[in-house]
C-alpha cells in the first residue's frame, strides 16, 4: 500500500514504515499527527486519484527529529568590477516516520 502526500509545497510517495525528511513542521519530537492532503492511494487491487485530494484517507506519521540540511554555497561575481559575494544557506527539516495509511 502506498500514497502520495503533499506537505511543504512538495509531493512525496510514502508507504508504512518509510522515514523521510520534509520541510520543517511545527510539531514536537515524538508527537504523532496525520496528513489529510492525500493526492493518491494505491491498495493491492485499486488506485484512487483525488480531485484534488482523496476524501476520507489520512496518513498518520510520527516526528523523529528536527535538524538542518548540509550547507549550500551561493557565490555571486561581477566580472568587470571584480565584485564577489559569498553566502550560504542551511534549510531546516523535520524527519518523520510513516506509521499507517487509513
Amino acid at each position: 500500500m502506498l500514497a502520495i502526500i503533499k506537505t511543504g509545497g512538495k509531493q512525496y510517495i510514502v508507504s508504512p514504515g518509510d522515514k523521510l525528511k520534509v520541510e520543517k513542521l511545527d510539531k514536537k519530537e515524538g508527537e504523532e499527527f496525520s496528513f489529510s492532503d492525500v493526492l493518491l492511494v494505491e491498495t493491492s487491487k485499486k488506485v484512487e486519484i483525488g480531485k484534488p485530494f482523496v476524501e476520507g484517507v489520512k496518513v498518520s506519521a510520527k516526528v523523529l527529529s528536527h535538524g538542518k540540511r548540509e550547507k549550500i554555497i551561493i557565490l555571486k561575481y561581477k566580472p568587470k568590477t571584480r565584485e564577489s559575494k559569498k553566502t550560504g544557506h542551511r534549510q531546516p527539516y523535520t524527519e518523520i516516520e510513516i506509521l499507517s495509511i487509513k
